[in-house]
């Protein structure tokens, strides 16, 4: 019985220690706090964990493609917001506006590096050494090998070796040659061992390092880099401040202290569109002109921006996101003064470039005036009366508004977008009919306000340019350790590793030779190439053959 019991509570003994002092028949053993941690690095570190890891980061990463991002294009977002009202609370409690930078994203990416670390530090150490090892010893029984050919030879074992170990080296295998004989009752001159193929365990020492390169490359980027994006009218400029930007998210360790200090004025926008065939409408060209001055006191310089072509500045790159219309607006109040007067951007709605905007005129008397509205790049009146954009060029514009008056929330300091009225405190104007006051302008046209609140008059219309402004540090690491790692896995998918021994013994006057393979993975044509060796060996074939 005492045997059993023995035996029973060895079975059930944790890794790395057995029974605890206090642990009874039948109770599970106690696991120390380091037998816990040791086991718990162990299961992150595995493979397999590493492998979930990666796809629960692809998992994740997925909505950031089918939501649309804060740090991206907030105006999608916006429009997201409107048009999904009861699912954009719960999408905002659950990150999925800024995907990347959520918690939850971060907490997979850290545990994926974690892991890898732990994974593939100790696997390049094997690598390593593997890359360094000479070739294995000579079998015993070189018959029990998938290639083997044997024969007589009437030159001197020595001779046969020598032979065989220029071919092999020929070959571009690595060499070694053992003095003596292989273990065994026969003697003889000894034996050629080689091996090549070194270069699979490269490519898979550089595929598992470059993941780490990769993940390194990101986490830096994410750290140290920003994104911001800002709209520049036609005429105006902007500086690479903090205040200057519509927005503007940047990574824990960078700060606006960080920015390099350009500037630059926009000149010119200029978009194109296809005219004709079912392409119509379509962008045909996105390019923004202008000049920028790197630092302050240096010389400006001429820039075009296009699409997928930016403008970098000191490390920081400045991509043309896209453009939209400013119409020309002057707001005049009650008393004639000028209130308001200059472009203001509105943000295109649609593809043929139907767009939305306000207008905040805080300083007017007798009371402050807000106008909401929609910019109709080139406008036809339908049948029912109503305004349409034919095409996204303004070719005819038109601006309806929406007139607003009372507190804008401008005084009491709570923030609030310039895209939007904040419309707790003011109220619809009338027109004389009691219904709704909707303004229909073109371009040169004024009217009058009714109460005697002023006018407002559209006076032409600019474009502007929507720009990011980005800087990745390293940027260049996680292209490299991905270029890396395509070739590590493509050397250690296609190149084949073999082996090859050749023995030399004499044996009855005459000399036993024999010659085997071995492939390390499937595939390969060993028995031809085997014969090939044979037939060169026979023929006393060497480096000069």
């Amino acid at each position: 019985m005492a045997a059993t019991s023995t035996a029973a509570d060895e079975a059930v003994a944790p890794p790395g220690g057995g029974r605890h002092e206090g642990d009874g028949p039948g109770r599970p053993p106690t696991v120390s706090g380091p037998e816990l941690a040791r086991w718990a690095w162990r299961q992150l570190t595995s493979m397999r964990t590493a492998l979930l890891l990666l796809l629960a980061l692809a998992l994740a990463a997925v909505p950031g493609s089918l939501v649309p991002q804060q740090g991206v294009d907030s105006l999608q977002v916006a429009q997201f917001r409107l048009a999904h009202p009861d699912l954009s609370p719960w999408f905002d409690r659950l990150g999925m506006f800024s995907v990347y930078s959520s918690p939850w994203f971060a907490a997979v990416y850290l545990l994926l590096m974690v892991s890898l670390i732990g994974c593939v530090v100790p696997r390049t150490v094997v690598y390593a050494r593997a890359v360094r090892a000479r070739p294995p010893r000579t079998p015993r029984r070189l018959d029990r090998l998938p290639a083997y050919v044997s024969y007589e030879t009437d030159r001197a074992p020595g001779d046969v070796l020598d032979t065989a170990e220029q071919l092999l080296r020929r070959r571009r295998f690595r060499v070694d040659r053992d003095a003596g004989s292989p273990p065994g009752p026969d003697t003889g001159a000894g034996s050629v061992r080689a091996e090549k193929g070194y270069l699979r365990e490269t490519g898979n020492l550089v595929f598992h390092v470059s993941l780490l390169v990769v993940l390194v490359g990101v986490a830096v980027g994410a750290l140290w880099g920003y994104r911001g994006s800002v709209i520049v009218v036609e005429g105006q400029g902007f500086s690479n401040t903090l205040t200057q930007y519509d927005e503007f998210t940047s990574g824990a360790l960078a700060g606006g202290d960080s920015l390099p200090p350009f500037s630059l004025a926009l000149d010119q926008m200029t978009a194109e569109f296809q005219s004709e065939g079912e392409q119509a409408g379509q962008p045909k060209l996105f390019e923004a002109t202008g000049t920028v001055t790197p630092a302050p006191g240096e010389a400006a310089d001429d820039f075009a921006i296009r699409v997928n072509h930016p403008l970098t500045v000191d490390g920081t790159s400045v991509f043309l996101l896209g453009s939209g219309y400013a119409p020309e607006i002057t707001v005049r109040d009650g008393d004639g003064r000028v209130a308001f007067s200059g472009p203001v951007a509105f943000l295109p709605t649609d593809s043929s470039y139907v767009s939305e905007g306000v207008v905040k005129a805080p300083d007017a008397q007798p009371e402050q005036l807000g106008f909401e509205g929609l910019f109709l790049p080139w406008a036809v009146q339908g049948s029912d009366g109503v305004s349409r954009s034919l095409f996204p060029e303004a070719a005819d514009p038109e601006l309806g508004l929406f007139v607003y008056t009372g507190d804008l929330g401008l005084d009491d300091g709570r923030p609030q977008s310039v895209f939007a009225l904040d419309k707790d405190d003011l109220e619809l104007v009338e027109g004389a009919d009691g219904e709704t006051l909707r303004l229909a302008l073109a371009v040169g046209e004024r009217v009058r306000l009714p109460d005697g609140l002023g006018s407002v008059s559209f006076d032409g219309v600019k474009e502007f340019a929507r720009f990011q402004v980005a800087s990745t540090p390293l940027g260049w690491l996680p292209l490299g350790g991905l270029v890396l790692a395509v070739t590590g896995l493509l050397g250690s998918l296609f190149i084949r590793p073999r082996r090859t021994w050749v023995t030399a013994r004499a044996e009855g006057g005459r000399t036993v030779v024999e010659v085997a393979g071995l492939d390390r993975v499937t595939g390969g044509d060993l028995a031809t190439d085997l014969d090939d060796v044979v037939a060169r060996l026979r023929d006393g074939e060497g480096a000069t053959a």
